[in-house]
């Protein structure tokens, strides 16, 4: 028997079943009378569609249905909509661009599905869609933000001039004028933010099926939270009530933010097999998911910081070209605006910030979400920035960071966009972070690698993220007949360790054994209700949710507990997974309470007595916080930049799981550094993707990483019952900041003063070179 609680570093419990490959991914399902397909999906980023002819197509061997835009339209199945109502500056509403299932007169970016091939085997529908004839007429095509905003660009939709979605503000822009109006000094900065894939081990995939009988369908796919589909599906494709929708996910192999969206296969899927009366399953290859899912990132941000004489930093003023590809998805510009803006302040005391962000059309497949969803791309522009303020200061790094921190004493602290930090003591965690990080040696290690030919910088970044998500999360526990404690939850697990923690908590507050306890999520049918996962929210919300039914299920056991023990319920107290009469050595587990009850009434005797669920508000969500240090080595002759010591101090608040929390680190740091110096997701300016496989895209490698030293300085947070804060993308964040200052402070001897993400040893050799008289 195990008994692992709370704050300790238990291995994973999923981790034996999907490591010895017994994990059940969706493309692991094949149903009876199984059916497959095949998207066809436009070569061209902007065409007119003159016709589409597939009579010789649905002739071909095993041909079951090809699907055009004609028919999903003749039975009223709607496209893809953005969820997020926005206002522009001039209080009119944002552009609006519902996503086709599939393209009727037009195409808009090259992947965009045309037709939907279902067939006996995936070889039958593939050879289908390629006798598939389409007449496309080219149109001129904008493959990059600067060719969009270019004056007299072609539009991607007439009715957005300019190309842009939408023009947003917030903030203070007269109180921001006024500081910068007395500064002593103002530094700018220009950026780019560069564009990536986001390349999760597991694509996307969907298995759908009909039951005529009951009216009612059964959806397996990947998602980030069962109910976001499940409520699309009904809500806004089929106009059909909830309950007719089952949709079910089982493992995934990576989310990342790509995995919360519907998508035009899902609902295609769906609608198909209804159709048929046959299952139909659709799985991306990775060549479709460079072309279809949602990228990330891709902004570029002019920053500039107002300061006074004594390096105090009076306000920022920010002003971002967000990225959102041809169409808006679901939340696309969320993401560099409520969701991005609210960390602009960081862990700094600046009095002021407005922010402007305007959201471009390209002819490119849409942006959104990614591990981070703003916050990262916020804080890269002020590290950068404060960097630079710094050099041009003549102030050290450090010092100027300290002089500017919310001291722990000013807790809580409201920033100047309004948002409540509740806890947090950044100077003492920047602190801890030069310290481990032997920043004051970093000269006698320059003298070395310049001794070899080589040339070391050390930078940092400390940075302040805002968690966000679904405001109720829900919980139930039931006790199952075959002696398992399940824990149902609203939440998804695409790779964190949530059956970990979540059995940790269970474990910690009912006192049975690990090996008992038993997660369930990814079913509509069995979890009415649920947030899923996003915004690093999981453990405060879903943990809330579990620490209030735990609680449910005790109070009702002392009742059942009493009747057993012959007491009254007044008298039993519950420690350790006993309840027990206070005072006596009289008690009974709660597990065989359970069976004790299911032996005298079944399992409705159970269910009365113990099981229970509670719905959990989350009144406020959490600031995780912390320090990244990366040193690197340059090599100026080649360009090539190496990540040689990183180290990571982060207030997470109270660790769960010290060993779950340093693994989301160490993936975070890892795709940080990706971006940093490797990832691109490149475009044409007439917007074919140049960078569509493993091939042409720079995924990091294990030999790209170094060892990432992470300390927990945890502040508990206030405002949930765990003091936890979270985890999830916090890595991320302080990555590509910290890399590009450390690499900047190697450049400074060249006289090259700035350098965009990625690094790549060709952008690093021009660089160099450029800088040369």
């Amino acid at each position: 028997m195990t008994k692992f609680g709370a704050a300790q570093g238990l291995r994973r419990v999923e981790d034996p079943r999907l490591l010895l490959g017994r994990g059940r991914y969706t493309d692991d399902i094949t149903l009876p009378g199984q059916a497959f397909a095949y998207v066809l999906r436009s070569p061209h980023a902007a065409a007119r569609i003159n016709g589409i002819d597939a009579e010789a197509a649905r002739a071909m061997p095993g041909v079951l249905a090809i699907y055009t835009a004609a028919d999903v339209e003749a039975d009223g199945i709607g496209g893809l909509p953005c969820h997020v109502p926005m206002k522009n500056r001039d209080g009119s509403s944002r552009h609006d661009a519902v996503h086709p299932l599939l393209a009727a007169d037009r195409v808009r970016y090259a992947g965009q599905p045309v037709a939907f091939v279902v067939a006996e085997s995936l070889v039958e529908a593939r050879d289908a869609a390629e006798a598939i004839m389409v007449d496309y007429a080219d149109l001129p095509a904008v493959g990059t933000m600067p060719a969009a905003l270019a004056d007299g660009a072609s539009l991607v939709w007439d009715d957005a001039p300019g190309n842009i979605a939408f023009d947003w503000e917030t903030g203070d822009k007269a109180k921001v004028d006024e500081l910068f109006a007395k500064a002593d000094k103002v530094v700018s900065i220009d950026l780019i933010n560069n564009r990536i894939v986001v390349a999760s081990m597991e694509s996307r995939a969907c298995n759908a099926s009909y039951d005529a009988a009951t009216g009612r369908f059964t959806v397996y796919a990947g998602t980030q939270g069962v109910h976001g589909l499940k409520n699309q599906l009904a809500g806004v494709h089929f106009k059909e009530p909830a309950e007719n929708f089952h949709v079910v996910t089982t493992d995934v192999g990576g989310g990342f933010g790509m995995k919360i969206f519907v998508y035009a296969e899902y609902v295609l899927c769906t609608w198909a097999t209804r159709k048929l009366g046959r299952p139909v399953k659709w799985t991306g290859d990775r060549s479709e998911s460079f072309l279809s899912d949602t990228h990330g990132r891709a902004q570029s941000n002019h920053a500039e910081l107002a300061v006074d004489a004594d390096g105090k930093f009076l306000a920022l003023r920010v002003r971002t070209e967000a990225e959102m590809g041809a169409y808006l998805s679901g939340f696309a510009p969320f993401i560099p605006t409520m969701a991005g803006s609210k960390v602009l302040p960081s862990v700094y005391q600046t009095q002021a910030v407005y922010a402007n962000v305007r959201g471009v059309y390209t002819n490119t497949t849409w942006v959104d979400a990614y591990r981070g969803a703003g916050r990262p791309e916020s804080n890269y522009l002020v590290e950068r920035l404060v960097d630079r303020a710094a050099r041009e200061l003549g102030i050290d790094r450090i010092e100027l960071r300290r002089r500017n921190m919310v001291r722990p004493d000013q807790m809580p602290y409201r920033n100047a966009l309004g948002q409540n930090y509740d806890s947090g003591d950044f100077p003492a965690i920047l602190a801890r972070a030069v310290e481990a990080s032997h920043w004051h040696g970093i000269a006698a290690r320059k003298q070395e690698a310049l001794a070899r030919g080589k040339r070391r910088g050390i930078g940092l970044a400390s940075y302040l993220e805002a968690t966000g998500g679904a405001p109720v999360e829900r919980a139930e526990i039931r006790f199952a007949a075959d002696g398992m404690v399940e824990v149902l939850v609203g939440t998804q697990s695409t790779g964190q360790g949530h059956e970990t923690a979540y059995t940790q908590l269970v474990v910690e507050k009912l006192g049975v054994p690990v090996e008992r306890v038993r997660v369930v999520q990814g079913d509509s049918d069995a979890i009415p209700t649920g947030g899923g996962t996003g915004g690093a929210r999981s453990l405060y919300s879903e943990g809330g949710a579990i620490l209030a039914v735990t609680d449910v299920v005790i109070d009702k056991g002392r009742q059942a507990a009493a009747d057993v023990l012959e007491a009254a319920a007044a008298d039993i107290e519950f420690k350790e997974g006993e309840f027990r009469i206070s005072g006596t050595d009289r008690s009974i587990e709660i597990l065989a309470l359970a069976e004790a009850l299911r032996q005298k009434g079944g399992d409705d005797a159970v269910k009365a007595a113990l099981d229970a669920f509670a719905n959990w508000d989350i009144k406020a969500h959490t600031f995780p916080n912390g320090c990244h240090v990366a040193e690197i080595e340059l090599d100026p002759e080649t360009g090539v930049v190496e990540v040689v010591g990183y180290t990571v101090v982060d207030d997470m608040g109270r660790v769960l799981n010290p060993l779950i929390a340093g693994g989301q680190v160490h993936g975070g740091v890892a795709q940080g550094i990706g971006q940093a110096l490797l990832e691109h997701t490149a475009y044409d300016e007439n917007g074919q993707l140049l960078a569509g496989s493993f091939m042409d895209y720079g995924m990091p490698r294990a030999t790209d990483l170094p060892d990432i030293d992470v300390t927990f300085h945890p502040v508990p947070c206030t405002t949930n019952p765990l003091g936890v804060k979270g985890a999830g993308e916090a890595g991320a964040i302080g990555a590509p900041p910290s890399v590009m200052n450390a690499l900047q402070d190697a450049l400074d001897e060249f006289g090259v003063h700035h350098i965009d993400m990625p690094a790549t040893p060709i952008a690093v050799w021009n660089a160099i070179q450029a800088a040369r008289p």
